[in-house]
């Protein structure tokens, strides 16, 4: 096991519940977070977890919805050679019902090569990307889940300063929980503690 402390975090203003370890530290006491998102870093390893609300994409199927999300983030991150590695089929989340009714959630893993902030694409870091998407169809909401997992740290990229340079050292090497194992326990015990997070359509 893990030398990782674990524990419930609230997000949204304790609107929304999920578990991860306490080495990722809460980015909006360094820097403004957008309103839509929670991010979470662990600076040591230069990895993250990236909880985000969104609009509902009607014209997105269930099916294949996280590998179309992980695309989408891939092309707004201006990626290259974004190869997506796995994808599930649509599984209910029984723990997520709004009148009663189960949100869907779907999940995909990808590489892609990424710059930190406005670096330029010299600086690029190759990245494993997990995400996760509950489709909240009642309260017309998309959650994206993201966990992203350096594999290869760019010597110019700003990341090179905090982590060093070259392949990143295995978590199970450190002592920690690898970060599939944080994503997954972040997805798993994701919740919705009060739905009027969600506005108008929670009412």
């Amino acid at each position: 096991m893990s030398g990782d402390s674990l524990s419930e975090r609230p997000l949204f203003g304790g609107a929304i519940a999920s578990t991860f370890p306490h080495r990722f530290q809460d980015v909006s006491n360094v820097r403004q977070v957008p309103d839509h998102q929670e991010v979470f870093v662990d600076p040591a390893r230069d990895e993250s977890l990236i909880f985000e609300l969104l609009d509902f994409k009607d014209d997105v199927g269930d099916n294949g919805s996280a590998a179309w999300f992980l695309q989408d983030l891939a092309t707004e991150q201006d990626a290259e050679g974004c190869t997506l590695l796995e994808q599930s089929g649509v599984v209910e989340a029984p723990g997520l019902r709004y009148r009663n009714i189960p949100a869907v959630v779907t999940t995909a893993a990808g590489q892609m090569a990424i710059s930190k902030g406005r670096q330029g694409r010299e600086a690029q870091n190759i990245v494993k990307v997990y995400l996760a998407n509950f489709r909240l169809k009642e309260v017309v909401t998309d959650v994206l889940v993201t966990a992203y997992e350096p594999i290869l740290i760019n010597p110019l990229s700003e990341s090179a300063n905090t982590v060093g340079a070259g392949l990143a050292v295995p978590a199970a090497q450190s002592g920690i929980m690898p970060l599939t194992e944080v994503y997954k326990l972040a997805v798993s015990t994701f919740k919705v503690n009060d739905w009027s997070l969600f506005g108008g359509a929670a009412v």
